[in-house]
């Protein structure tokens, strides 16, 4: 049987487990930055009968979670100019 992909190996992750960028960064040892690409290809190639889900980045300091990108993980806060913010967090559901 052929080794599973990084990105199925990904998305066979979020289908038992709510992740974070940083989670998965470490988990299969890749850069935060390079989770992301692979999250937002998983993303759009689930096939049908599954949701791709996100929680979007949310400042721990005033609550704000409006940010433009809920994929990637902001650096600081639009509102507030804090740092204290709350990675998004992903998870595939089964439709079924």
């Amino acid at each position: 049987m052929p080794e599973r992909t990084t990105r199925e190996r990904i998305a066979d992750e979020l289908r038992e487990h709510p992740r974070s960028g940083s989670a998965l960064a470490t988990e299969f040892d890749l850069t935060r930055s390079a989770v992301y690409d692979h999250v937002e290809h998983v993303a759009r190639s689930l096939p049908s009968g599954e949701t791709f889900l996100v929680a979007p980045p949310e400042c721990r300091d005033c609550g704000f979670d409006g940010f433009d990108d809920r994929v990637n993980a902001p650096s600081r806060c639009p509102e507030c100019r804090g740092e204290n913010v709350a990675e998004p967090t992903f998870l595939i559901e089964s439709d079924g």
